[in-house]
């Protein structure tokens, strides 16, 4: 504070100087220091007293050219031409001043607009500025309340909370994003209802002539045509299930219906789901080992799974284990031909085969990415697929 306030000694040379080159008058010389709100003491023994009794906040020395007379409003003549003089900042009673001291006299000037430095000046400006930054902080955070509330709205939505609505008031940048997307939300729910309706009418539509076909089937006499439509019919049936399943989990599916299980009691309804002799499925999972899914979801991804193993496993054999958080399920047979990718999608089906996998897999891959999990498949060399339920690393 004092050094910048010394600076100002340079603008009272500059004055001084200018006045004696120019030979200015006393009055435009006093003129152009009160520019700078600089003003001469004219009573020597006042400012002899304020000279003896003022603190000291700064001193400097200078050499000077011309006539050393500018030393004070009233010339008078020296005939050296270069001459030492100090300038000095004094405080004194509240109040800045400025000694300019030559060999034979002095002038000294007040300073009405600079005032000396005060510890409470100090603490009211840091007090002012600590105020200005709380109260942006607080007027920042007010305005982005409302994008934390948001976030957590979409975060909720894209969990599968459905009914989440984002509309909110106001007509702030955050205010109308928010109720874009309340009207986004309403219609992605208007197609989802939409598409629900239509694939439960379509659903429904096709059970009735399908369970008409199974009773016809029935009546017929001859064993083969029978078993053959019989066939037929539980195969439409079940793509339909599946459908209804691929549905559920893709339009319906929330977290908030999943339970912690014991994995082995999901295993066992796989296995009754499959319609399997237990013997052909083996086991090798800790009885405690417990997993939070939806039931009937999960047990048909694992019931899935036991289905593909009774179908390619030349054994008609499947274990199922655990490892690391990973559900393994092992069964003999040939490698796959394609990439894992290429059968998750639905109705693929190997070169030279006339039946598609349907929808196994691809219903399989859906329920365990709502679950927070994948599938993998890796070939050993014993000549055994396995195929993984590993859950995504986040």
């Amino acid at each position: 504070y004092i050094n910048n306030t010394f600076l100002k000694y340079s603008v009272i040379t500059r004055i001084y100087q200018e006045h004696m080159q120019a030979h200015t008058s006393t009055t435009m010389l006093e003129a152009n220091l009160a520019l700078y709100n600089l003003y001469s003491i004219e009573d020597n023994d006042a400012a002899k007293k304020i000279v003896e009794s003022a603190k000291i906040l700064k001193s400097e020395s200078f050499q000077a050219q011309n006539d050393p007379a500018y030393l004070q409003i009233r010339p008078r003549f020296d005939p050296r031409s270069i001459i030492e003089v100090r300038i000095s900042m004094l405080q004194h009673q509240g109040f800045i001043y400025f000694f300019l001291q030559g060999p034979n006299s002095g002038v000294l000037l007040l300073d009405e607009k600079i005032k000396p430095y005060r510890a409470w000046n100090l603490l009211y400006a840091y007090l002012v500025i600590i105020s200005s930054i709380t109260i942006s902080y607080i007027l920042i955070f007010l305005r982005l309340r409302p994008l934390g509330k948001l976030r957590k709205k979409i975060r909720d939505f894209g969990a599968g909370k459905m009914q989440t609505s984002f509309k909110m008031r106001g007509q702030d940048e955050i205010a109308v994003i928010a109720n874009e997307l309340e009207n986004t939300r309403q219609k992605i729910r208007n197609l989802i209802e939409s598409r629900t309706l239509f694939m439960r009418n379509i659903m429904h539509e096709l059970k009735t002539p399908i369970a008409k076909g199974r009773i016809s089937a029935e009546m017929l006499e001859s064993g083969k045509q029978k078993e053959r439509f019989n066939r037929i019919f539980l195969r439409m049936e079940s793509l339909i299930n599946e459908f209804a399943m691929v549905e559920e989990v893709s339009t319906g599916f929330s977290h908030a219906s999943c339970e912690e299980f014991r994995l082995i009691d999901i295993i066992d309804g796989a296995i009754d789901l499959a319609m399997v002799e237990e013997s052909k499925v083996s086991q090798d999972v800790d009885a405690k080992l417990k997993v939070t899914a939806d039931f009937n979801l999960f047990s048909t991804a694992i019931k899935n799974m036991i289905d593909n193993a009774m179908k390619y496993s030349p054994d008609k054999h499947i274990k199922i284990s655990t490892q690391e958080g990973e559900i393994w399920f092992e069964s003999r047979g040939e490698r796959l031909k394609h990439p894992l990718a290429y059968y998750v999608q639905p109705f693929t089906k190997d070169e030279n085969s006339r039946d598609s996998f349907g929808l196994g897999l691809y219903l399989v891959d859906a329920i365990l990415h709502a679950h927070d999990m994948t599938l993998a498949y890796e070939y050993l060399e014993e000549g055994i697929n396995r195929f993984i339920f590993e859950p995504i690393r986040k």
